[in-house]
């Protein structure tokens, strides 16, 4: 399924088909995240439950920590 991730298309398998799957495939789903999926920020703890669709648009914004 092609999805526009931080404002570049990107082809990802069809089995990442909700949000934390997807973060698994990105290899961030251990990182603190908010997710704006169509415009819509989406709740941490629904994640699981969140699918993604071809076509949607996904901001992911991680927090860096420094000093």
């Amino acid at each position: 399924m092609k999805l526009i991730i931080n404002g570049a298309e990107k082809e990802m398998p069809d089995q990442a088909n909700t949000v934390s799957l997807l973060l698994q495939h990105l290899d961030i789903a251990h990182k603190k995240v908010v997710i704006e999926r169509n415009g819509n920020i989406l709740k941490s703890g629904q994640h699981g439950e969140e699918l993604v669709q071809d076509g949607d648009r996904l901001e992911i914004v991680h927090f860096v920590g420094g000093g």
